[in-house]
């Protein structure tokens, strides 16, 4: 499957799952600093269509990238209910815009699926990603470095296997264990995670996650 499939295939069926959440359950703290989920959905439609020219203004309004990512999502959200961003999401899933038109769709992947484990885990669901979506992550969080997300920096050196998927990363260094969609979050900055790890690579694996702290 293509990149460009496998990301419609993934964002319909996270849609899908959106669509099961509670007002309540919209309205809890993610785990994204700062962000609710609700905020959280809003952050994917934003990335899905906010213009160069327009994040690139926000960004010196605000005086740094995660500032105006923050109150990017925050704003959207406030004007948008969750259904009303579902709407959007489903829409931009088709047609994208702005820059959700050029950012690489393997990347794109990831950070949908880093943001669906945000809110799931947040509010205890279990997630239920398919086994190809979560090795597809992986390997691309540990290949190809992201401005965005800092997983391969976080990955150099360790050992990582999955428990729950047949996928593992690295012939040498301190081994982590854990679920597929554990490996994911914590490798995108997620520290919350980080107790669900296993292994003696875990406390390496924890300095880099804290000395980094991700909004988004």
């Amino acid at each position: 499957m293509s990149a460009r499939d496998l990301l419609r295939a993934n964002d319909t069926r996270f849609a899908e799952v959106a669509a099961t959440l509670s007002e309540d359950e919209w309205a809890s703290p993610s785990l994204c600093a700062q962000w609710t989920n609700h905020e959280v959905l809003a952050h994917l439609v934003v990335g899905y269509s906010c213009g160069f020219g327009a994040f690139t203004a926000e960004m010196l309004r605000r005086r740094g990238f995660d500032p105006a990512n923050t109150a990017l999502a925050q704003s959207r959200a406030a004007g948008r209910s969750p259904d009303d961003l579902l709407d959007d999401f489903a829409t931009l899933t088709d047609q994208p815009s702005g820059l959700g038109r050029y950012f690489p769709r393997r990347l794109l992947v990831g950070d949908h699926v880093t943001h669906e484990l945000d809110i799931l885990c947040a509010l205890g669901r279990d997630p239920q990603i398919p086994a190809d979506v979560l090795i597809a992550v992986l390997n691309t969080q540990v290949a190809i470095p992201n401005p965005f997300v800092p997983a391969y920096r976080n990955s150099r050196g360790l050992r990582l296997v999955a428990t729950d998927v047949d996928w593992a990363h690295g012939e040498h260094g301190p081994r982590v264990e854990g679920r597929a969609a554990e490996l994911v979050s914590v490798l995108g900055n997620r520290a919350k995670m980080l107790p669900r790890l296993r292994g003696e690579g875990v406390a390496q694996l924890a300095a880099r996650v804290l000395s980094r702290r991700t909004v988004g």
